[in-house]
């Protein structure tokens, strides 16, 4: 499996196969387990039947490294729009933004005005901007940026982070984050790592992961616990339990199309469940680092692939 995480990492940055899958109907077929549609249309009324079984919504609107400021702000519409379409029609939903999409990697002051009047947005319909983590590269300036927007006069709560348990600095930035109050999405990580910033042993991981999350349910703020690993959910439940947290006092989250069963059996359970939804064309890098992450994935789309 090792082999198989390493050949999808390197296929999600490959262009022309990139430009192959997300122009041919195969493509798009084997991509909508993971994706919601192209449209904006098609997430929202996914999301709309997901709250209908008792889960709340993250949507993203796919895209990352942008290279003209042009770009940057239509990306930025799109989150606009969504913010106003869940006001509107009611949706337990809030968003969830790359900053590569939004120009940071050739206008880093663009991409904070951006993520500035997206959170103020949030702030005045009630809702809430998650900030994805990228690449290692990436960590501090973004760290830097929620931590700046997030000071802002009226932000706090309407911003949060995403944290990677496979860094070995994720513990002392969560200390960081936690101390100024800002909401944490644990994931394992998602990107081809060297050894020197990051464990390179799943086993490592998984027992940062579960330090980390004990970290943030101690914590007197909302955190999203974000693994379809039952043992990494058993261990959470378990140190709830222990330390008497309320069900309500944190959320699983999950990725659209992976353990439907799972995240049905965490709600009946009394369980929060957020599902992370995302939509558009360019779904190719996010759906080479799902298989990444979970290679049986890919023989579970090949048996369904040609059924009817």
């Amino acid at each position: 499996m090792p082999l198989l995480r390493s050949l999808f990492i390197s296929l999600s940055t490959n262009r022309p196969i990139r430009r192959f899958s997300e122009a041919s109907s195969m493509g798009r077929k084997m991509s909508s387990r993971f994706v919601a549609g192209v449209r904006m249309e098609d997430a929202l009324h996914v999301a709309r039947q997901l709250n209908q079984q008792g889960l709340s919504v993250t949507l993203d609107s796919l895209g990352e490294s942008v290279s003209s400021e042009a770009d940057a702000q239509r990306a930025a519409e799109i989150y606009h729009r969504l913010l106003d379409q869940i006001a509107q029609q009611k949706l337990n939903a809030n968003i969830s933004v790359k900053l590569t999409q939004m120009g940071m990697d050739f206008a880093p002051e663009l991409t904070e005005t951006i993520v500035r009047s997206l959170a103020e947005h949030c702030r005045t319909t009630g809702n809430f901007l998650r900030i994805d983590m990228e690449g290692s590269a990436l960590t501090q300036p973004t760290l830097d940026m929620v931590r700046r927007v997030h000071a802002l006069p009226g932000n706090a709560g309407h911003i949060g982070i995403v944290i990677q348990a496979y860094l070995y600095r994720s513990q002392q930035d969560i200390a960081q984050l936690v101390a100024d109050g800002i909401r944490i999405r644990l994931c394992k990580g998602a990107y081809q790592e060297p050894a020197t910033v990051a464990f390179p042993a799943k086993s490592d991981v998984d027992q940062n992961y579960v330090r980390l999350a004990e970290t943030l349910l101690s914590s007197a703020i909302y955190h999203g616990i974000a693994t379809h690993d039952e043992a990494m959910i058993r261990a959470v439940q378990h140190y709830a339990r222990k330390q008497g947290i309320a069900a309500d006092h944190f959320e699983f989250q999950m990725l659209y199309g992976v353990r439907r069963d799972l995240q049905r059996k965490l709600v009946h359970e009394g369980y929060r469940v957020r599902i992370y939804l995302p939509f558009g064309s360019e779904w190719y890098p996010y759906f080479m680092r799902r298989l990444a992450e979970r290679p049986a994935n890919v023989f579970f789309i090949l048996r369904n692939l040609f059924r009817a």
